[in-house]
């Protein structure tokens, strides 16, 4: 039977589990994600440039636009349309 030793399992855990950590300290997602605790979130404040808010104002009306031609085309496709199917047809010769 194995017999396990817990203390060594722990230092293995606190070797790699601190050797992982310390890499992403000092990899750039590491010291994007200190930077927005330090900071925090920045949201859009009072300073925000009016073609920035222009244009996220015409997204937003292309975004609907598109929600109801969505709609109109999911309505469209959802009726029962009689299948075409083919006629007597005439001898083409």
């Amino acid at each position: 039977m194995l017999r396990v030793d817990p203390e060594g399992i722990l230092a293995i855990i606190f070797i790699f589990g601190g050797g992982t950590l310390f890499l992403l300290a000092v990899s750039p997602v590491g010291k994007a994600l200190a930077d927005r605790i330090r900071h925090g979130n920045r949201q859009l404040g009072p300073g925000t440039e009016p073609e920035v808010l222009q244009e996220l104002d015409h997204l937003r009306q292309d975004v609907t636009e598109l929600q109801e031609r969505l709609d109109f085309a999911e309505r469209l496709l959802a009726q029962k349309q009689p299948a075409a199917g083919l006629g007597a047809g005439e001898d083409s010769r």
